[in-house]
């Protein structure tokens, strides 16, 4: 008697299943060890699937991602989401790929008198440096916020505005400013000027609007350049700031940290950003993921441009996994 009469019916499937599934035995193999045909093991194996002593499930890691982006452009009620996917977690990889995507989508959506405004900043630098040139009249590129001079990392603002210009065969409009000025009575006797209050008023009108996230750290751009004294951050710690949009703080629901900071910032208003016909956030990168919250729970951008590793560590913050 071969040891496949000794067992019952249920027991027989569970062993033949066992030793395909768990143990990867071949078919011929399974029968060799039993003493029995292989065509009864293909045939024992199919019936293990039909009464359920097999269940396979197939992870569909891609399907899982379209999920989640499904249910964070359904949560903030965005009009576009867009995923890029990158072949490392890496923070220069991903603003690469981001760079390469995001010129791309504006490529195609910039048309004859638009008027584009932007922020600064490395993400930003590699859209800059991709856009193709295009043949279109009529179009305005301007600055939405101060800038950081003399810094020892490169915020790229020049090398930025002067690559969407010649892309655009135009001459952009400068804040030549600093983003956070000292006190808020120079930064109004600043804005009084009727050549900077023109630009400001331009940035306000434009109907597409691209700009990034900083985060909360000792090696942010905003506080290496100095920007901040202890009192400030102690008031941005206290208020549980997440990050910054165009040089001006904001919490996990995209409110301001500080007033007094605020109205020292140069730059438009964040409220004006919900006004856009199109205002894109692109931004990559884990430690971002509670700044990019903050300015998606704000209603800043109707656009959101990441990579598939942030996407997913926001996803599972808004979720608590």
């Amino acid at each position: 008697m071969d040891k496949m009469d000794k067992m019952n019916k249920m027991d027989r499937l569970v062993k033949v299943a066992k030793l395909y599934y768990q143990l990867n035995y071949s078919q011929q193999k399974i029968a060799t060890e039993l003493g029995v045909s292989r065509s009864l093991v293909a045939r024992l194996l199919k019936e293990a699937k039909e009464k359920k002593v097999v269940e396979i499930k197939i992870n569909d890691f891609r399907q899982q991602k379209e999920n989640h982006a499904k249910y964070i452009k359904e949560h903030f009620g965005l009009k576009k989401l867009m995923v890029v996917n990158v072949p490392k977690n890496d923070n220069t990889v991903i603003k690469r790929y981001l760079g390469e995507k995001c010129a791309n989508y504006i490529d195609g959506l910039v048309r004859e008198g638009d008027v584009l405004g932007t922020t600064w900043g490395t993400t930003i630098y590699e859209i800059a440096k991709r856009i193709p040139k295009k043949q279109i009249q009529d179009i305005k590129i301007v600055q939405l916020n101060g800038g950081i001079p003399h810094i020892d990392s490169n915020t790229f603002a020049s090398d930025i505005f002067n690559s969407f210009g010649r892309a655009y065969n135009t001459s952009p409009y400068f804040l030549p400013l600093p983003a956070i000025f000292e006190r808020s009575e120079i930064r109004d006797m600043v804005m009084s000027d009727r050549h900077i209050s023109y630009v400001i008023n331009l940035a306000i009108k434009t109907n597409i609007a691209l700009f990034t996230v900083g985060d909360i750290r000792k090696n942010s751009t905003l506080l290496k350049a100095g920007y901040l004294n202890e009192y400030d951050m102690e008031v941005l710690k206290e208020n549980k700031a997440v990050g910054d949009i165009c040089s001006r703080f904001i919490d996990i629901d995209g409110e301001i940290c500080s007033e007094e900071l605020d109205v020292r910032t140069i730059g438009i208003n964040l409220h004006h950003l919900r006004e856009k016909e199109t205002s894109i956030l692109v931004a990559g990168g884990e430690k971002k993921t509670q700044s990019i919250i903050g300015a998606l729970n704000g209603g800043y951008a109707n656009v959101f441009i990441t990579d598939q590793f942030t996407l997913e560590s926001v996803f599972q913050s808004i979720y608590n996994i």
